[in-house]
C-alpha cells in the first residue's frame, strides 16, 4: 500500500550512521510493504548493505560511484554523479522510497548542481518518502525538509590509527 503522504528527510553531520539510519528507513518500508530505490553516490566500493539487500524484494540498491574513490574529485566522478541523478530524476516516480545517499556532499564539492536537487524535492511526488543524506547540507535543501538530523562526531577508533572494518564500517 502505498504512502499517503511523503516527506522528506536529511540525515546530515559529521558523525558516522547516516547511511546506516536510511537503510533502516528502507528496511521499515519493505517490512510494510513499499517499494525502496537506494543511490549511493561517490561510492563504488562493495559493501555489506550491498551483499545484504541483494535478498530483498523491491530493494534496488544503485552505487554510482568509483570503486576506488580516493577523496580526490576527478571528472570521472562528476559524470557518475550526474549520472546517477538522472536515475534519481527517474526513481523518483516509480518507488515509495527513495534514497540519494551522500548527495549532500556532491552538491558541496560542486558535482551536482544545489538548484537540480531543489528541483527534485520541489517536484517530488506527493506520496514518496525522499531520503538525502551526506555532511554539508545546504540550507535550502534543509528548509525544505521535513526531518533534519544532525549526526555529531563525539569520539572515532580511525583517529587513532584504526582502520574502517570489513563487516562494520563498510
Amino acid at each position: 500500500m502505498p504512502l499517503k503522504r511523503g516527506f522528506v528527510h536529511v540525515y546530515t553531520g559529521n558523525g558516522k550512521g547516516k547511511t546506516s539510519a536510511a537503510l533502516g528507513l528502507c528496511l521499515r518500508a519493505l517490512g510494510r510493504g513499499l517499494s525502496c530505490c537506494f543511490i549511493q553516490f561517490l561510492k563504488g566500493k562493495p559493501t555489506g548493505e550491498i551483499e545484504a539487500v541483494k535478498k530483498l524484494p523491491n530493494f534496488h540498491f544503485i552505487q554510482t560511484g568509483r570503486p576506488d574513490y580516493d577523496f580526490c574529485v576527478t571528472e570521472v566522478d562528476k559524470e557518475l554523479a550526474l549520472r546517477g541523478f538522472q536515475l534519481a530524476e527517474e526513481a523518483i516516480e516509480k518507488f515509495d522510497i527513495l534514497v540519494l545517499d551522500e548527495i549532500n556532499i556532491v552538491v558541496h564539492l560542486g558535482l551536482i548542481p544545489l538548484s537540480r536537487v531543489i528541483d527534485l524535492i520541489d517536484r517530488k511526488p506527493p506520496r514518496v518518502e525522499l531520503i538525502l543524506t551526506g555532511r554539508h547540507a545546504k540550507a535550502e535543501i534543509i528548509k525544505r525538509a521535513d526531518y533534519v538530523t544532525e549526526f555529531c562526531l563525539v569520539k572515532h577508533p580511525f583517529y587513532r590509527g584504526e582502520n574502517a572494518r570489513e563487516g562494520i564500517d563498510f
